[in-house]
């Protein structure tokens, strides 16, 4: 078994070559308003699987929000935070934690520990020196999901992807934004599940990651 975070191409062909039986990913294939047609690199894709014997598993929202293998959950016990709930919007799943440190640190601090976690240089945007107590957090492209950490009275909200709002609200609401790569932070809930896998049933598991600047 592989693990990786997106069934790219580059994915596929690693997998190939590790004569791997299936696939288990965070980003797979037929997205919601995406062009459904098996064409291109889709079908690409897809042939390489198929002439390969490969089972393709992709898990998005469930793997964000999993309470022990959840790419949440996993950033936040990386980064040494403490969960004490999760928050979402009305009707929607909910998937941006809320927590702490296990002591308060300046937002520098906090930087610093991100970077040498996750080997990635994170954009932030707040003062340094601000006392971070209280931390929300959520994998991927959430920053949408920025005015909930904000409205929840953190210090300090942690996720993959920046807007060009996103800086301003930060600015503005004196909570300090932290965008750590959307890649980056999801490299952890395919790892944890298919580590589980491996032990439950007696499987090989490797993960594999394919670059990403983003």
């Amino acid at each position: 078994m592989v693990t990786g975070v997106t069934a790219s191409e580059a994915l596929i062909d690693r997998a190939i070559e590790l004569n791997a039986d299936c696939l288990l990913v965070h980003h797979g294939y037929f997205w919601r308003g995406e062009n459904q047609t098996i064409t291109g690199i889709k079908k690409n894709r897809l042939r390489k699987l198929l002439l390969n014997h490969i089972n393709l598993f992709a898990y998005h929202l469930p793997l964000d929000a999993h309470e022990e293998f959840g790419n949440n959950a996993q950033l936040g016990n990386l980064l040494g935070l403490v969960t004490e709930e999760v928050t979402g919007r009305p009707g929607d799943v909910a998937i941006v934690a809320i927590g702490r440190p296990e002591q308060p640190v300046t937002l520098r601090e906090l930087q610093t520990r991100v970077e040498g976690t996750l080997n990635r240089k994170p954009i932030v945007v707040g003062d340094p020196l601000a006392q971070i107590r209280r931390i929300a957090w959520c994998t991927g492209a959430a920053q949408s999901f920025f005015d909930l950490a904000v409205e929840a009275g953190v210090d300090a909200f942690i996720t993959g992807e920046i807007s060009e709002p996103s800086a301003h609200l930060a600015k503005e609401s004196g909570v300090a934004f932290v965008s750590a790569g959307h890649h980056a932070t999801e490299r952890y809930g395919v790892q944890a599940v298919g580590e589980f896998l491996a032990r439950e049933f007696d499987l090989q598991h490797q993960f594999v990651d394919i670059e990403n600047p983003a």
